[in-house]
């Protein structure tokens, strides 16, 4: 998958192609996601800062362009940042506003399985590979995951996500406790430089693939 950057040369054509992966992601599911997805998106159509990855607007402005109460907004945004497609940049204090951001990539992913209903091209055009994979004169086998854990249902989740992403990066990492404990799932890593990579490139996406498992476990951690 491509690595979205809305900026440069190419920042127009990046744009429509987020909002139309978004838009298709919307059409194809159920009337509550529609609604969340179409706000969002006129959210992203008015007041995203593209080149500053920046949201910064108020609960009552965002419920004058819903056209609902600033219930339905905080309720609605909390859902956003629950699925990892917004974060928050900096926490609101002393009557200012917060200042959100937006994952790109995580909403690519999850609107993937939507991507054919666009076109083939659209699909062609999205699907790039994100990271490099590590050469090596490895084979990469498919490993048999263990149904019930938490770690083999991230492992499952992360795998269907981006295949050889999983292979380089995910697949190597091993589990302290499958289930995790005391709140906490401990990731181990087989070398120094491969959990400094973890750490640096993919934790946004382990925590939303954490928080979606299991949500009881609030801490991951990578050693």
């Amino acid at each position: 998958m491509q690595v979205m950057r809305p900026v440069g040369r190419e920042a127009a054509a990046r744009k429509y192609d987020l909002l139309s992966a978004l838009t298709a992601h919307a059409l194809a599911s159920d009337g509550h996601r529609q609604r969340l997805v179409l706000r969002l998106i006129a959210l992203i159509t008015s007041r995203y800062n593209w080149q500053r990855d920046e949201l910064c607007v108020g609960q009552r402005e965002i419920a004058r362009l819903w056209c609902v109460d600033e219930r339905t907004v905080k309720r609605d945004m909390a859902r956003l940042r629950e699925m990892g497609w917004v974060t928050v940049k900096r926490q609101g204090a002393r009557g200012r506003v917060s200042v959100l951001g937006l994952d790109l990539e995580r909403m690519l992913l999850d609107s993937r399985g939507s991507w054919a209903n666009v076109g083939e091209d659209f699909v062609t055009r999205m699907s790039g590979q994100e990271v490099p994979v590590p050469t090596a004169n490895v084979v990469p086998f498919r490993r048999q995951e263990e149904g019930g854990h938490v770690w083999a249902r991230i492992r499952a989740q992360l795998s269907a996500e981006d295949p050889a992403l999983f292979e380089a990066w995910i697949a190597p990492l091993e589990a302290v406790a499958p289930d995790g404990q005391g709140g906490c799932l401990e990731l181990r890593a087989p070398t120094r430089f491969h959990a400094t990579y973890v750490r640096t490139h993919l934790m946004a996406r382990l925590r939303v693939a954490l928080r979606r498992a299991e949500p009881s476990l609030s801490v991951l951690r990578i050693s």
